[in-house]
């Protein structure tokens, strides 16, 4: 096959384990929140997160993701106590149960990624902010030597929805990423994941556009994360709400397969394991 930007090997290092990205991998989400957009992604027991993430391996998830801050709009924030009380018996109980599981954490709070990662071996640190709400949290990454995913967001959860306006949407995007990467490198981050964010300070239109332009990332030579999983961007489109939009989904991370996507993160582990397996096997005729 001719080599190209989709055929390129991405390996990010997991405390010494290289985890190849040339295959995209499925992130699942395990919320530790009691108000998360999406109901069933809800899990405060630690019995019914370790039922949760034993399903999502099953189902082919590479890695899982735990967050404990809700970011939908209009959630209530938290202090970072509630978070890590939240989040510290749900990380350990996945390390003690899962050991080799790749475990991703979704904060912007450089103490709980610090935390997180000394005492739990936690691998992977995924940012809403990308550093702006915790302007210590790319000299923490640094210094823990993990992976980290930087999102595009404007504002604040509590304020991104009225953030939406842009000079030029994929240019202003693009030179957030120049900065962000170029702070990130000087530090010695060598491992960044590029999210471009989808319904984060971003319209209806915003988010297609920002999809249909996804193979314009490849500038940054980096691994693309994408969320769409049951998103406003779908429900609201297709007039229905976040539990009738599975297929919805499907088809977008399809989109986003072929447009670079190296991590989908989702709900719905074994539906997107099947749209990569079928991706792939198509893309070997390529």
């Amino acid at each position: 096959m001719t080599e190209s930007f989709f055929s390129k090997k991405h390996q990010i290092n997991c405390h010494g384990k290289l985890i190849d990205l040339s295959i995209p991998k499925v992130m699942g989400i395990v919320n530790v929140t009691p108000d998360s957009f999406f109901a069933q992604s809800r899990a405060m027991v630690t019995k019914e997160v370790l039922e949760r993430v034993k399903k999502m391996l099953a189902d082919g998830a590479d890695m899982i993701d735990i967050g404990a801050y809700s970011s939908r709009p209009g959630a209530e924030p938290i202090d970072e106590a509630t978070e890590w009380n939240r989040l510290e018996p749900i990380i350990d109980a996945v390390r003690i149960e899962f050991p080799e599981c790749i475990i991703s954490l979704d904060t912007f709070r450089s103490a709980i990624a610090q935390h997180a990662v000394e005492k739990y071996k936690v691998d992977i640190i995924n940012d809403i902010s990308s550093g702006n709400l915790d302007p210590k949290m790319h000299e923490t990454v640094a210094g823990l030597k993990v992976p980290y995913v930087m999102m595009h967001m404007v504002g604040t959860p509590q304020t991104m929805q009225t953030q939406t306006q842009y000079l030029h949407l994929m240019k202003d995007i693009f030179l957030f990423f120049a900065k962000k990467i170029e702070s990130l490198k000087l530090l010695g981050v060598h491992d960044i994941i590029i999210d471009p964010g989808f319904g984060f300070a971003k319209n209806l239109d915003q988010n297609y556009e920002i999809l249909a332009k996804l193979d314009e990332f490849k500038i940054f030579e980096m691994p693309i994360l994408v969320g769409l999983s049951r998103k406003s961007m779908l429900y609201r489109f297709l007039n229905t709400t976040p539990e009738n939009v599975l297929n919805g989904t499907s088809v977008l991370n399809t989109i986003a397969l072929q447009k670079g996507a190296s991590i989908l993160r989702v709900h719905d582990v074994k539906e997107c394991s099947e749209c990569v397996k079928l991706f792939m096997k198509t893309k070997q005729f390529l």
